[in-house]
């Protein structure tokens, strides 16, 4: 792997399985962009004072080249991302779409509208 990885935990304990993890699924990303530059990836526990479940939180930072790609799950909307697992998945899965966007982008395959000409009609010819 070329990618220059930073891996965070924050409110928890490091944890080598998830870490491993972590490398795992950020080894795939050179698959969608070959020109990362970094990457880092914050993995957060909520705050004691929750009453229902841990919902785990996954922030990732891509940089390539012109561009910082932020993937951010803060606030998952279900309760699968009790499991640090699941949540990692779902936010890698979020940038692996957020890198082919990009790439698809700088291709120039996604079309781009310019002005904003809304409505109205055409000028007739005489």
């Amino acid at each position: 792997m070329q990618i220059p990885l930073d891996v965070k935990f924050r409110n928890m304990d490091p944890s080598p399985a998830v870490e491993a993890r972590i490398r795992e699924k950020a080894e795939k990303l050179e698959r969608f962009h070959d020109r990362i530059i970094g990457c880092t990836v914050v993995v957060e526990a909520p705050h004691r004072h929750h009453h229902k479940g841990k919902l785990y939180s996954v922030h990732i930072d891509i940089s390539v080249p012109g561009k910082d790609l932020v993937v951010d799950r803060a606030k998952p909307a279900n309760h699968s991302h009790e499991d640090v697992y699941v949540a990692v998945r779902d936010a890698f899965n979020a940038a692996v779409r957020r890198l082919e966007d990009h790439t698809q982008r700088m291709r120039g395959d996604v079309k781009t509208h310019n002005g904003t000409q809304r409505g109205g009609a055409a000028p007739l010819a005489e």
